[in-house]
């Protein structure tokens, strides 16, 4: 009797009038279940298998650009000469594949819409043009380090000729001036004899009003007088058939004009003819899209780019007077036939040889 007074207290005591035994199985029953009688469990939620790959890409990401932090500082306090190398280097390289994905997305558009290299946009064909020379340039490289341990070779060839090698993505600020006036004093080498043959070939223009037209501006041009647009012009008809005209060009003509546009002339007279053809080609259509687009919207860096390309070293010029030597080449450009480009391709040091500020 006391006994079950026990067991009666123990389960008013629990909130159950149940015997003891029942108790102890259905606490084992919620315990398997896997809900007990204790404190809840917290409610953390368990990420997605994806959710955990990106959290760890991220955390990898993070330390490695804390680590190349620490490289970079470590570099620059130890060896301060290959860090500006190395820093050039790297932005060359990230560079020259911005420029890959940008020529590639301009190359997809044209072949998704059936779009030629002259209907492009300036700054397009612009990207495009100067892309394929620098493709050229590091292809070059690429054959070099074909045969093995030649990569080491490349590298060293890379440090002591980087005018000649590399691309302007990886010369630092003071070799891009130096270089770009090393490339124009190459270039001013070919301008007497493109000047001398000018003369020589005046008694072999039948009209006589043409022939007092280039004597005066051969004169003009040996007397340091920069010439005027109509100067030019006016002598359209002599460029475009005998004895100036693209297809009579001889041979040593067209190798002083491969060198003032800055192309190699150690090639047969057929490649280099069709060579001039091609780039002052490509250089009219240029000038047509400018011409769309005004030379106003040109930053100054395009600007100077153009100018040089076309002859001008505007390293050393002001952006205005290289916006106003621009506008009238464009004013030539714009007015010739694709049967007179042989007077676009002599323009390159008629127009730019006595500028103000180029004869350096």
């Amino acid at each position: 009797m006391a006994l079950s007074r026990v067991c009666w207290a123990r389960a008013a005591l629990w909130g159950s009038a149940v015997p003891p035994g029942l108790y102890v199985v259905r606490r084992l029953q919620f315990v398997r279940s896997g809900l007990t009688w204790g404190a809840p469990r917290s409610s953390k939620l368990h990420l997605s298998p994806k959710a955990d790959v990106k959290s760890l890409i991220s955390y990898v990401v993070t330390k490695t650009k804390v680590i190349n932090g620490k490289y970079h500082r470590f570099l620059g306090r130890h060896f301060p000469r290959f860090y500006v190398l190395y820093t050039i280097f790297m932005k060359g390289l990230q560079m020259l594949w911005a420029d890959a994905k940008k020529a590639r997305r301009i190359k997809t558009n044209m072949w998704k819409h059936n779009i030629k290299f002259h209907q492009l946009p300036y700054r397009e064909m612009e990207h495009l043009r100067q892309f394929r020379r620098d493709v050229t340039k590091c292809l070059f490289l690429g054959i070099l380090s074909i045969p093995p341990f030649a990569n080491y070779l490349v590298f060293l060839l890379m440090y002591l000729f980087p005018r000649q090698l590399l691309i302007q993505h990886f010369w630092t600020p003071k070799q891009q001036i130096d270089f770009l006036d090393i490339y124009h004093a190459l270039r001013k080498q070919s301008h007497p004899a493109i000047l001398c043959y000018l003369e020589k070939v005046v008694p072999l223009i039948s009209d006589a009003g043409l022939q007092w037209h280039m004597t005066e501006l051969c004169t003009k041009m040996q007397r340091g007088i920069h010439p005027a647009v109509h100067d030019i012009l006016a002598l359209r008809e002599c460029f475009s058939n005998h004895p100036l005209g693209m297809d009579q060009l001889r041979a040593l003509q067209m190798k002083a004009l491969s060198r003032a546009m800055l192309l190699t002339p150690y090639l047969p007279s057929v490649l280099l003819r069709h060579r001039l053809k091609t780039h002052t080609t490509v250089i009219h259509q240029l000038d047509k899209a400018l011409a769309k687009l005004g030379v106003g919207q040109l930053t100054a860096q395009e600007v100077k780019s153009a100018c040089y390309l076309r002859g001008l070293n505007s390293t050393h010029i002001a952006e205005e007077r290289c916006r106003t030597w621009l506008g009238e080449w464009l004013q030539i450009s714009c007015s010739l036939k694709e049967t007179e480009l042989s007077l676009l391709l002599h323009n390159v040091v008629l127009l730019s040889i006595n500028y103000v500020g180029s004869r350096r």
